[in-house]
C-alpha cells in the first residue's frame, strides 16, 4: 500500500472521504509559516511543506525522499543520526532541538542559516516518524549581534569615557559602573555592581538620598544637574571624601526605571577656588595693612615734618630781623626736615612703584632689586640678562612684581646661599627664571590650604595668559620659570 499522510496522523483505515482529508490536511501544512519536515526511520523526507521550499530554496519534487543530511551542512551530518537514535530512545514525544534551541540549516545554494528547531515522533503502521518544525530566525540572530556589537561599542565609549558614569536600577542598585568611576572611586566593579550606591556617599547624605532620586524620578524630567551648588561629595574606597561636579538622567526600561549619574572629580578645582579665595582674602589684607602703612608713615614722617616747617616758618617770619642768629640757626634746621621729607617721600613712592622702572626702564630697575636683596640679606644674587632689554606695560611691571616676590620667597624661606635671575624675550614670549640653591620643598605635596605659597606669582602670570612652573626637591633648592606670550616687535624702520 502506498505511504499516506492521512494513514500517518489518522490511524483510520480508508473511506470515501480519505482523498479530501488528505487534501484538508495538505492545504493546512502548506498555509503554515514554519517549515515542516517529516523524515521516516531511515531519514528520508517524506512530507515537505511550501514553507520549507521557500526556507530551504529546493522544490519539493526534487527533495522528496531524499536524506534530510542533505538540508544540513557537512559538518554536522555525523552527528545527526546518534542524537535521533538517542531521541527515538527517549520515547519523548517532542522537544526543543540544538544548544540554545538553534540549530543550522543548509539552503540549496550552499548558505548556511540559523533555525530554532523543534522535533517529534510518532510511531504508524508504516514505522516510526520524526517531524521537525522550523523557522529562519536569520534576521533574529543577526539582530542579536548587532545588538551585541552594539552594546560592545557601547561598554568602550563608557569605559573610555574620562567621567565616571553610573546607573541604577528603581531599588537603588549599581547596574553599570564604568572604568572612569573605579578609578574615581577605588572600588572595582566586581566589588559595585548589585550593591546600593549608598556604598559610594558618604553616610551622612544616605538619608536624604533616596528621596531627592524618588522626588527626581516623578517629576519627569530627563535630566539634570546634581547639588545645590553643583557640587555633590563622593567616598572613595579609602574612607576619603571628595567634591564631585555630577549630573542625573532618568530612563523608563522594560524592566523598570533606571537613573544615570554622569560624576567628574573636582578635588583640584576646589582647592584651587579655596585657594583663590584665601590669597583673594590674603591680597585684600595685605592691601589694607599697605594702605595703613603709607597712611601711618604720611602721618608720622611728612604730616608731622611739615607742621614742624610750618611753625619753624611762622617763628622766622615773625623773629627774623629781630633774632637774626637763631633766625639763621632755625633755616638750617628746616632745610634739614625738608631734605627728610624728601627722601621719607621717594622712599614711599619707591615703595608703592619703583621709579626706576619709570625714569630709566627694566633693566636698570632689576639690576637695583638685585642688588637691593644682596645687601639686605647677604644672599649672592648672579643676574643673567640683556642690559638693553625692554618691555612694554604691563609687562615690565609684572616681570618686576614676580622677581621682586620670587626674591622675597627666597629671603623667607630657602635659606639660600646664592640666586640666579634670569630674563630674556624669544619669539612671541617672554621668559624669566628665578633660581636659588636652598633647602627646597616637596613640589609634589599638597599645600595647606591656609599657605599662600606661590599663588600670588601663579595670580600675576595668568592675568597675562601666562604659565608659571616650579621645580623643587628637598635640599636641591628651587627653580621658577614664568612664560608670557608677546606679539614680535615692529622692526626699526
Amino acid at each position: 500500500m502506498p505511504f499516506s499522510f492521512l494513514h500517518t496522523f489518522t490511524r483510520s483505515p480508508p473511506d470515501t472521504s480519505g482523498a479530501s482529508a488528505e487534501a484538508l490536511l495538505a492545504g493546512v501544512l502548506d498555509s503554515a509559516m514554519d517549515a515542516i519536515i517529516t523524515a521516516d526511520s531511515e531519514q528520508k523526507i517524506r512530507l515537505y511543506n511550501r514553507a520549507a521550499e521557500a526556507i530551504f530554496g529546493w522544490p519539493r519534487d526534487q527533495i522528496m525522499g531524499q536524506p534530510l543530511e542533505r538540508l544540513m551542512p557537512q559538518r554536522f551530518r555525523a552527528e545527526h543520526g546518534r542524537h535521533v537514535e538517542r531521541f527515538a530512545a527517549t520515547g519523548v514525544t517532542s522537544r526543543r532541538m540544538g544548544m540554545r534551541n538553534v540549530i543550522y540549516g543548509l539552503r540549496a545554494n550552499g548558505q548556511e542559516f540559523p533555525l530554532d528547531a523543534s522535533i517529534s515522533q510518532l510511531d504508524t503502521p508504516a514505522g516510526k516518524l520524526f517531524t521537525v518544525i522550523l523557522r529562519d530566525i536569520t534576521q533574529r540572530i543577526e539582530a542579536e549581534e548587532q545588538h551585541a556589537r552594539t552594546a560592545a561599542r557601547l561598554s568602550g565609549m563608557l569605559d573610555s569615557a574620562m567621567d565616571a558614569i553610573i546607573t541604577v536600577d528603581a531599588a537603588q542598585q549599581i547596574v553599570l559602573y564604568n572604568r572612569a568611576a573605579e578609578k574615581i572611586f577605588g572600588w572595582p566593579s566586581a566589588k559595585v555592581l548589585g550593591q546600593r550606591l549608598d556604598l559610594l556617599m558618604p553616610a551622612r547624605f544616605r538619608p536624604g538620598h533616596e528621596h531627592h532620586v524618588r522626588e527626581f524620578g516623578s517629576t519627569g524630567v530627563t535630566s539634570r544637574r546634581m547639588g545645590d551648588g553643583s557640587v555633590v561629595y563622593g567616598l572613595r574606597a579609602n574612607g576619603e571624601e571628595f567634591p564631585m561636579d555630577a549630573s542625573i538622567s532618568q530612563l523608563d526600561t522594560a524592566e523598570g526605571k533606571l537613573f544615570t549619574v554622569i560624576l567628574r572629580d573636582v578635588t583640584d578645582r576646589v582647592r584651587a577656588q579655596a585657594e583663590r579665595s584665601a590669597f583673594a582674602a590674603a591680597a585684600s589684607a595685605i592691601r589694607e595693612e599697605e594702605k595703613s602703612r603709607v597712611a601711618r608713615e604720611l602721618h608720622d614722617e611728612l604730616a608731622q615734618s611739615l607742621t614742624a616747617l610750618k611753625m619753624d616758618t611762622n617763628w622766622v617770619r615773625d623773629n627774623a630781623v629781630l633774632f637774626p642768629e637763631q633766625a639763621q640757626h632755625k633755616l638750617t634746621e628746616m632745610l634739614g626736615l625738608l631734605d627728610g621729607a624728601v627722601a621719607s617721600t621717594r622712599r614711599i613712592a619707591a615703595d608703592l612703584r619703583p621709579l626706576l622702572l619709570d625714569d630709566l626702564g627694566l633693566a636698570p630697575a632689576i639690576e637695583w632689586l638685585a642688588g637691593n636683596f644682596t645687601q639686605r640679606h647677604g644672599v649672592a644674587c648672579k643676574l643673567d640678562m640683556d642690559d638693553e632689554l625692554e618691555l612694554e606695560e604691563p609687562y615690565a611691571t609684572a616681570v618686576f612684581r614676580i622677581v621682586q616676590e620670587s626674591l622675597a620667597n627666597v629671603s623667607k624661606h630657602a635659606q639660600a646661599s646664592q640666586a640666579q635671575v634670569t630674563i630674556s624675550r624669544g619669539p612671541g614670549e617672554i621668559y624669566l627664571a628665578v633660581a636659588d640653591n636652598g633647602r627646597g620643598f616637596d613640589s609634589g605635596a599638597q599645600r595647606a590650604l591656609g599657605s599662600l605659597g606661590l599663588m600670588g606669582l601663579r595670580e600675576r602670570a595668568d592675568l597675562l595668559k601666562g604659565t608659571v612652573s616650579i621645580a623643587s626637591a628637598p635640599g636641591a633648592g628651587t627653580r621658577i620659570e614664568v612664560r608670557f606670550p608677546v606679539s614680535q616687535p615692529e622692526p626699526a624702520p
